[in-house]
């Protein structure tokens, strides 16, 4: 049976994985893109991400859990990237802007799950909180540029 703890370091180890699929993805988008501003901007979210991930990195370990970064822990959020992998396959700005748009409500989604779980610890919570509140700042912009 599952202790708590190996529900949150799970929940944190899906995290993780989604936002490496994300580093990625963004990536990738800096790459597709001609558009100056939106490989700026692409370029910070993949660069953001890699920051996040190091900060779970340490909590998962603090808590126990070993990380390897080909580790498939949470195949479904691994999934639900893949489709936001193949639309930025594509150099067009709209659909990398709604790729973008898809995987970061898919993201706020996952944070809201742990931080509203109550078996995270207040300071992992805290982590969390100072990500989704970037994540969310980032969606907002996402947004008013494919509004542009």
């Amino acid at each position: 049976m599952k202790t708590s703890l190996d529900i949150l370091t799970e929940k944190l180890e899906g995290l993780l994985i989604r936002t490496h699929d994300a580093e990625e993805g963004f990536k990738k988008a800096t790459e597709k893109t001609d558009h100056l501003g939106l490989k700026a901007y692409f370029k910070a979210k993949s660069e953001q991400r890699k920051e996040f991930a190091k900060e779970l990195v340490e909590e998962i370990k603090a808590l126990g859990g070993e990380y390897k970064k080909d580790t498939s822990l949470k195949s479904h959020a691994h999934r639900a990237w893949i489709d936001i992998k193949t639309l930025f396959s594509s150099n067009n700005a709209e659909a990398m802007l709604e790729a973008a748009i898809t995987g970061e409500k898919k993201a706020i989604k996952d944070y809201e799950d742990a931080i509203y779980d109550s078996a995270t610890p207040p300071s992992i919570v805290s982590i969390l909180k100072g990500q989704l509140s970037k994540i969310q700042s980032g969606l907002n912009t996402i947004k008013t540029i494919e509004n542009l």
